[in-house]
C-alpha cells in the first residue's frame, strides 16, 4: 500500500466517524425536541383529560359527602305464629291431658318463629326522626337502626300511612345526628340527575347514579291500587333493601323517598316518593300519628275522548269518570263527564293536577271548582274531607 492509498483510507475512515457523530447528534436532536416540546403537550392533555373525568363524577362525592352519613339501615323483627289445620281451638292441642286423654299425638302445635327484615332510611332531623317506608316496619315487634358510623340503636315507630307507604321512627337514644337536608320536589325536571342510596341486599352504603326518567307517575299505571301517590320515576338502580332510603339531587338534597322497583319486562324502572309529599306526611304523623288525605271522591282520566262536547275544542283538563255516592264531589254538584279546567282559579291541564290541588287543600277550606257540561262552564263549590271519614 502506498502514502496516496493510505491517505485515502485515512480520509474514509474520517468521514465515517463524522457521519456517526452526525447521526448520533441528529438522533440528540430529535430526541430533545420530543421530549421538549410533544411529551409536555401529550401531558397536559392527559391532565385535563383527568380534570374533565373528576369535574364530571364529584358532584356525586360532594352529594354523598352531605346526605351519604344521614342513611341508615333499619333491621325488623316481628313473631310470627305457624297455622295448624284442624277445627279445634290450636291452644287445646298444647294440653298434655286432653292429648292423653283422647290419643291426639302428633298433631301439629302451633309454633313460632322470628321473620326478619331489612331496608333503608335517611334522618331528618336532628331530634333523631327517620323517614322509610311503612312496608319496611310494618308488623315489626322490633326495629334495630344501624348507623354509618357503626353505632347501632332501637327505633320507636312514631306513625305510619299505609297509603302512602310512608313511616316515621324515632332513635331511641341521644345525638347528635347527621342530618340530610330535604330538597324542593317541585322544582324537578326530567333529565336532572337523580343518586339513589341505600343498603340493597344488606350491603350498606350502596350508591346508583341515573336521571329523573319521569314524573307524576301515577301507581295505578303500575297496577297498584291500594296506594295513593304520585311517583318519581328514575333509572338509578332501586334493589330490594333500598327501600325507604333516599333519592338525592346533584346538591345532595333528598328529592324522593325510594318506594319500589319494576321487576321482569320493563326492569330497571324504580320509583320514589316526592319528598314535598312526604315532608307534608311526615308532619301529620308526627302532629296526629295519622296522615290525612283530603279527597272530594271522583275518579278522572285524561282522555277526551268527546271532545268535540266541550267548548273550543278543549284537548285538556281532567274528565270525571266516577262520582263516590255521598261523597263531597256528589253533594257539591260534580257529576260524570264533567270537564275540571281549573280549581281555585288555577288551570287544570291532567287529573295530576287536580289531585295535587285537593292534597295541598287543608281539610277547612273550600275548592272553586271549574267545569264544563254541555259546553257550558259552571263554578261548584266542593269541601274536601279527609278519606278515612268517608261513609259510604
Amino acid at each position: 500500500m502506498n502514502g496516496l492509498e493510505a491517505k485515502i483510507l485515512l480520509i474514509q475512515s474520517k468521514n465515517k466517524r463524522q457521519n456517526k457523530y452526525l447521526k448520533i447528534l441528529v438522533l440528540l436532536v430529535l430526541f430533545t425536541f420530543n421530549f421538549k416540546f410533544d411529551y409536555p403537550l401529550y401531558a397536559s392533555e392527559r391532565l385535563r383529560a383527568t380534570q374533565q373525568n373528576l369535574t364530571k363524577q364529584s358532584f356525586v362525592s360532594k352529594a354523598l359527602s352531605i346526605s351519604g352519613n344521614a342513611v341508615v339501615t333499619i333491621e325488623t323483627e316481628r313473631t310470627v305464629l305457624t297455622s295448624t289445620e284442624g277445627i279445634l281451638p290450636p291452644g287445646i292441642l298444647t294440653d298434655p291431658y286432653f292429648e292423653r286423654l283422647f290419643g291426639l299425638r302428633g298433631l301439629q302445635v302451633p309454633r313460632s318463629r322470628i321473620e326478619k327484615g331489612q331496608g333503608s332510611g335517611v334522618i331528618f332531623s336532628k331530634e333523631g326522626l327517620i323517614l322509610t317506608n311503612a312496608h319496611v316496619i310494618e308488623k315489626s315487634d322490633q326495629l334495630i337502626v344501624g348507623l354509618s358510623d357503626g353505632r347501632r340503636v332501637l327505633g320507636k315507630v312514631i306513625g305510619q300511612d299505609s297509603l302512602t307507604d310512608l313511616a316515621v321512627i324515632k332513635l331511641k337514644a341521644k345525638g347528635p345526628w347527621p342530618i340530610a337536608p330535604l330538597g324542593d320536589s317541585d322544582q324537578l325536571k326530567v333529565g336532572d340527575w337523580a343518586i339513589a342510596v341505600g343498603n340493597p341486599f344488606g350491603l350498606e352504603n350502596t350508591v346508583t347514579l341515573g336521571i329523573i326518567s319521569n314524573l307524576n307517575r301515577d301507581v295505578a299505571q303500575l297496577g297498584i291500587s291500594d296506594k295513593r301517590i304520585d311517583l318519581i320515576q328514575t333509572d338509578a338502580a332501586i334493589n330490594p333493601g333500598n327501600s325507604g332510603g333516599p333519592l338525592l339531587n346533584s346538591y345532595g338534597e333528598v328529592i324522593g323517598i325510594n318506594t319500589l322497583v319494576r321487576s321482569g319486562p320493563g326492569a330497571g324502572l324504580g320509583f320514589a316518593i316526592p319528598i314535598n309529599r312526604a315532608r307534608k306526611i311526615a308532619e301529620d304523623l308526627i302532629t296526629t300519628g295519622r296522615a290525612k288525605h283530603p279527597m272530594i271522591g271522583v275518579t278522572l282520566s285524561s282522555n277526551i275522548k268527546q271532545k268535540s262536547n266541550f267548548l273550543s275544542q278543549r284537548e285538556s283538563g281532567a274528565i270525571i269518570k266516577y262520582v263516590t255516592p255521598n261523597g263531597p264531589a256528589e253533594k257539591g254538584g260534580l257529576k260524570i263527564n264533567d270537564l275540571i279546567i281549573s280549581i281555585n282559579n288555577e288551570q287544570i291541564l291532567t287529573p295530576a293536577d287536580v289531585v295535587k290541588k285537593i292534597n295541598q287543600n287543608n281539610l277547612e277550606s273550600h275548592l272553586k271548582i271549574k267545569i264544563l257540561r254541555k259546553n257550558i262552564e259552571y263554578i261548584k263549590i266542593v269541601k274536601p274531607i279527609d278519606i278515612y271519614d268517608l261513609r259510604l
